[in-house]
């Protein structure tokens, strides 16, 4: 019985430290722009190329699923991910939605970061404050959080 009892625990701890360390990345960005502007925080828009970029790729690995990174990007952070895959298929409008934001943010290469603030005109149209972008910045979290802060110093 102790046995179980300790196996139920542990499974508890691990599911809680799991969901913990996750980040929500939305698809979405009308969903993300309520949720920035609700919670006071700027849009980072991931620009990628998830299934054939192997910079996106290393990025991810070595910042984006580091804890460090998931602590300061949900205290910072609304992340859209708007991903050119070429093996998996998109839904139409997330593949309209993720090119016109391509081209309206000029996007040559990946990966590209966008910290953007979303303004909502009177007409209900969305500005986007730009305050500058980010792709793979070498030396881990510590250093692309670095950068990412300097952008943000704009806001």
């Amino acid at each position: 019985m102790k046995k179980f009892i300790s196996i139920i625990l542990l499974f508890l701890t691990l599911n809680a430290f799991s969901q913990e360390s996750e980040l929500k990345w939305h698809t979405d960005l009308n969903k993300a722009i309520e949720l920035s502007i609700e919670d006071n925080k700027p849009l980072f828009m991931f620009f990628t190329g998830s299934d054939w970029c192997g910079w996106c790729i290393r990025l991810q690995k070595e910042v984006f699923f580091k804890p460090e990174f998931v602590k300061w990007a949900k205290e910072n952070l609304t992340l859209v991910e708007l991903d050119f895959p070429r093996r998996k298929k998109l839904d139409e409008s997330l593949r309209q939605q993720n090119d016109n934001l391509r081209q309206m943010f000029a996007v040559r290469g990946y990966p590209t970061g966008w910290f953007v603030v979303p303004e909502i005109q009177e007409d209900k149209k969305v500005n986007f404050k730009r305050l500058g972008s980010q792709g793979y910045v070498a030396g881990g979290p510590k250093n692309w959080i670095n950068g990412a802060n300097k952008i943000l110093s704009k806001k």
